[in-house]
């Protein structure tokens, strides 16, 4: 490798030039790579209404079968339907995700045709956390991140499981983007 300053020819692994002791080449700066530290979803507690539904009609389509030999059709309908309603509830849960990386917070929302909305930590104004007295029962809460960017421009994470600890990630992560 040739030294720039002085033209000296200096062995290829050096990093000096021996002759004047110029930088021969510039180390290569560390790829900072943006990793993921949590993925939330919503709790299966926020389709609970769902799940009662589903039994409410596989009940219902139970008692028909049992009145009688003539209704037998419609109540293997129902009883279908509300296996059905309970299969969907998995899909729903997976519908809506929010991932905290080393960067940004990540929300999207859907399963075929998807939305994502991006923050990136620096941008976060404030976190709030909010936990009605069912969700305290159960272990659940809201959180809400709004961002510098806008006013209106905000992500609400709603029925997720310790949202205490979902809010101390994103400001460790907020401050240590920061730092």
């Amino acid at each position: 490798m040739r030294c720039p300053q002085c033209g000296f020819d200096a062995l290829a692994q050096s990093a000096f030039c021996s002759r004047c002791g110029a930088r021969l080449s510039q180390p290569k700066p560390a790829d900072v790579r943006e990793y993921a530290l949590a993925l939330i979803r919503r709790s299966y507690w926020h389709y609970a209404n769902v799940f009662v539904v589903g039994a409410l009609i596989v009940v219902f389509g139970a008692a028909i079968i049992y009145r009688g030999p003539n209704n037998s059709l419609a109540g293997l309908a129902l009883i279908l339907v509300g296996f059905v309603i309970w299969g969907l509830v998995p899909l729903a849960q997976r519908a809506v995700t929010w991932r905290i990386t080393s960067d940004r917070l990540i929300e999207k929302r859907g399963l075929l045709a998807t939305t994502r909305r991006e923050v990136e930590l620096s941008d976060i104004r404030s976190i709030e956390v909010s936990r009605r007295l069912m969700q305290r029962l159960v272990g659940l809460g809201d959180v809400i991140i709004a961002s510098a960017a806008s006013a209106d421009y905000l992500i609400r994470m709603v029925d997720v499981r310790d949202p205490d600890a979902v809010a101390e990630t994103v400001r460790k992560a907020r401050l240590k983007r920061l730092a």
